[in-house]
This record gives structure tokens, C-alpha cells and sequence, in this order.
């Protein structure tokens, strides 16, 4: 396992656990924890509006579209270190 992949496994650890979260940051560590491990999110259908959840959730994935999954386990480690 590479080093980047262990430390992106690490800081998804202590964010399950890490406490006092904003929710841009929660959406922001959904977007590229989605992005790191599904890659862009392609074709795939924007929710409707009657779904605020969901529709945060896919806009918050389709903000990191254009960078690699590298970067966006990058960005992820660097985003938990700052909680």
C-alpha cells in the first residue's frame, strides 16, 4: 500500500470521529473523500430539489470533478490535519 493511500486511510478514520465539523467541511470531505475513491462523478443525474441532502452531497462531489484522485486524497489528509 502506498504511503499517500495509508495516510488518506488514517484521516478517514479520525473523521468518523472528529467532533465540532462545519457542514461545508463535512461536504467538502464528502466531495473528495468521493472523488479519492470513485473518481469523477461522471453522468451521473443531479438530484432533484426535493432532495436538499443529496443534492448538497452530489454538488459537494461535482467541486473536486477536475482533479485527480491522487490530489484529492491529498487535499482530504490535508483538510482532516486542520480539524
Amino acid at each position: 500500500m502506498s504511503d499517500l493511500k495509508a495516510k488518506f486511510e488514517e484521516a478517514a478514520e479520525k473523521a468518523r470521529v472528529v467532533q465540532g465539523v462545519s457542514n461545508d467541511d463535512k461536504l467538502k470531505l464528502y466531495g473528495l473523500f468521493k472523488q479519492a475513491t470513485q473518481g469523477p462523478i461522471g453522468d451521473r443525474a443531479r438530484p432533484s430539489l426535493f432532495s436538499p441532502t443529496e443534492r448538497a452531497k452530489f454538488d459537494a462531489w461535482a467541486a473536486f470533478d477536475d482533479i485527480d484522485k491522487q490530489t484529492a486524497m491529498t487535499e482530504y489528509v490535508a483538510l482532516v490535519a486542520t480539524l
